[in-house]
């Protein structure tokens, strides 16, 4: 039933289809799903090599508990800018799996989706714990791996004790520079390959063109990443406005 939840059944044959080899498009079209849905059901779930049908049924019937629980409280608290909980909800879940994917752990993705999803743009440790419903143990642990990443700020409320953590916007600006000093790395590499393999032999011509393509890709990424990087901290408008 395409667009339902998926049933353990299905679960069975993703796995059966991940134990083949198969490509997540693959697996989709056999179920007849969207290709999307396999790959968050897998990410979601310990992804491709730790995927178990079982404990991914487990998860989604926790989910769905934690879910009506939450909707519960959001009738009797609604979003003051009348947004629809059941939507934001399921977008906090696919923003999640995105960051999984990109290889950070769940938890830690968890953190970051709630954080960035938060208007105020930071929360406490106690506000983290209660709307991702898991242990301050957890939300510390998760804190302080993503510090370490320098992917969240901590900062202390003004004229208060308790300490507040933020997603900073500037780590799309700090990630996109990683990358390109990274991409420039292999683009050295491969350079120094040259010599080694013989100047004008068809692996030396290789990695000279694998160089050239590599140095050019990083130094548009930083051009890229510098000019755009005020549009992380515009505010609400302000992009249309220029637009």
């Amino acid at each position: 039933m395409p667009g339902g939840r998926l049933t353990q059944q299905e679960r069975q044959q993703i796995a059966s289809g991940l134990a083949d080899g198969l490509a997540y498009a693959e697996i989709a079209r056999r179920l007849d799903r969207p290709t999307s849905t396999v790959t968050r059901e897998v990410m979601r779930n310990g992804g491709p090599t730790a995927y178990r049908p079982e404990l991914a049924q487990r998860a989604t019937e926790q989910r769905a508990h934690r879910r009506r629980r939450s909707a519960r409280r959001a009738k009797a608290a609604p979003d003051a800018y009348g947004r629809d909980p059941e939507a934001v909800r399921e977008y906090e879940e696919t923003l999640t799996t995105v960051f999984i994917a990109s290889g950070t752990p769940r938890m830690m993705a968890r953190v970051m989706a709630c954080l960035t999803l938060s208007d105020s743009g930071s929360l406490t440790a106690a506000e983290l714990a209660e709307r991702l419903e898991v242990s301050p143990a957890s939300v510390s642990k998760a804190i302080a791996f993503l510090e370490s990443q320098d992917l969240v700020r901590r900062f202390r409320e003004e004229g208060g004790r308790r300490e507040r953590y933020g997603f900073d916007e500037d780590i799309w600006y700090q990630s996109m520079i990683a990358s390109a000093r990274s991409t420039t790395q292999v683009a050295a590499t491969s350079r120094e390959g040259v010599d080694v393999m013989g100047p004008g032999t068809p692996v030396a011509t290789r990695l000279e063109n694998a160089a050239r393509f590599l140095d050019f890709v990083s130094e548009t990424m930083i051009r890229a990443a510098e000019e755009a990087r005020d549009v992380l901290f515009a505010k609400p408008g302000e992009n249309e406005e220029k637009g």
